[in-house]
């Protein structure tokens, strides 16, 4: 595992998060590191459309290596859209650290060709 660790930030847009909604959102974005441990930085925009009864929206963008993964998840709390978002990108991690491993197999297919 590499010594680095991801960046986390947490934005909520025309409102003030509570501490327990803060520390719901960064465990949940923390959780990230376990599937991919080359996450430079991870970032989440809580916003919503009123400010009663309203959708509640959770943006999730996490960088990896030169990409950049998003989830944008709406539901009715925000605990639900964060955790929505996380599951978005733990599938979007996933592929991209199998994605990574092929394109290293395949290298080591061609080196091991040519010698």
């Amino acid at each position: 595992m590499k010594g680095n660790r991801m960046n986390v930030k947490l934005t909520a847009r025309h409102f003030k998060a509570h501490d327990a909604l803060q520390f719901h959102a960064i465990n949940s974005m923390k959780r990230l590191e376990e599937i991919y441990d080359g996450i430079i930085n991870a970032e989440l925009i809580l916003s919503y459309e009123k400010p009663t009864r309203s959708i509640k929206t959770a943006e999730l963008l996490v960088t990896v290596q030169g990409s950049l993964l998003k989830a944008l998840e709406k539901s009715d709390d925000f605990v639900k859209s964060i955790d929505a978002a996380v599951v978005k990108l733990e599938r979007q991690l996933k592929k991209f650290k199998s994605k990574q491993r092929e394109k290293k197999k395949t290298v080591i297919r061609k080196t091991q060709a040519k010698v």
